[in-house]
């Protein structure tokens, strides 16, 4: 049997990792420990009036038209106090969990920040969990809200030429689902899509997620749990959507370009960087960032020059491709 020595963690990154699995009183995500989870993480999500303080923003909630024969998606507008300036760019968030724990307040102090510093309009959108609403449940949600947000940007107050579609971890999966989905349907063209250490193959099989096999933030189990739960029996076989799993889609030419990062010491790893290469085998756009030693999620939760270069690095392509 193969013996997979996982990557080692940058040492800087060691601190802001044991802090974060203390912070979220870690019990391993499993069938029967889903709805703990999500009680642990929501907890730690404070109220929308916490985290936005005395930020000179505003917000609002909408409940928009959701997917035929579905209930109504629920989307948090985030934007600056009084309104953006004629021409303002805009973020649509999809956040992150898995795709069965979290909420739409998860990615909200991004939208915050980048209200405050740049002028964006931001829209998260909460979509519907899985076990209870298996595939395509979340993608179609994601893809409602999205269609709602491009159609209403006069609205909110931003050009829909640029609309950013952004998520990490099972965010940044949807994130792909919905440029797909877009592309398929011919939907509003986003001018980029932000994937972080995106979840995007069910069948979990590539070298990186088993070497990180019951180590890490999100590892190989937790992945496997959440996968069963979005797909059930289907999972693993040829009967399934590209939308629902974005690794699998036979074509990826035609997509908006992407920023895709990832930890080269954490499970999505492999299954990102292959995505950047098939994108990049048709011809499209997709710029890779696969940071040494970095675990999932670290540059949220460090300080570390690697998780400072980054946050830095993302920036920079939000800058370029929304001409912020």
């Amino acid at each position: 049997m193969m013996t997979y020595v996982p990557v080692p963690y940058d040492p800087e990154l060691e601190e802001g990792l044991a802090a974060f699995l203390a912070a979220v009183e870690v019990v391993p995500l499993r069938a029967d420990t889903i709805q703990r989870n999500r009680e642990i993480f929501a907890a730690l999500v404070p109220p929308m009036a916490e985290i936005a303080g005395d930020r000179p923003v505003e917000w609002w909630d909408v409940d928009v038209p959701g997917p035929a024969g579905a209930p109504d998606v629920t989307v948090t507008v985030v934007r600056p106090k009084g309104g953006p300036r004629p021409g303002a760019a805009g973020i649509y968030e999809i956040h992150g969990g898995g795709m069965v724990v979290g909420t739409r307040f998860f990615g909200i102090e991004g939208l915050i920040q980048s209200a405050v510093e740049h002028g964006t309009v931001g829209v998260s959108v909460e979509y519907r969990l899985a076990p209870e609403h298996p595939a395509p449940a979340a993608a179609e949600d994601c893809y409602a809200g999205y269609v709602w947000t491009a159609e209403h940007a006069e609205e909110l107050g931003f050009d829909p030429r640029r609309l950013v579609v952004s998520g990490f971890s099972a965010g940044g999966g949807l994130t792909a689902a919905v440029g797909i989905m877009a592309r398929d349907r011919q939907g509003p063209v986003a001018a980029g899509l932000y994937l972080g250490a995106p979840m995007i193959d069910d069948r979990n099989t590539s070298v990186s997620s088993r070497q990180y096999d019951g180590i890490g933030a999100w590892d190989r189990n937790n992945n496997d749990t959440a996968w069963n739960a979005i797909l059930g029996a289907r999972r693993g076989t040829a009967d399934v959507l590209p939308h629902e799993v974005p690794a699998r889609a036979a074509d990826l030419s035609g997509l908006p370009p992407m920023y895709i990062e990832v930890g080269a010491a954490e499970v999505f790893r492999d299954e990102a960087a292959e995505f950047a290469r098939r994108v990049w085998e048709t011809g499209g756009q997709a710029e890779l960032h696969v940071w040494a030693g970095g675990y999932h999620g670290f540059p949220g939760t460090s300080d570390a020059r690697v998780s400072r270069a980054a946050l830095a690095a993302r920036l920079s392509w939000f800058q370029r491709v929304l001409d912020l």
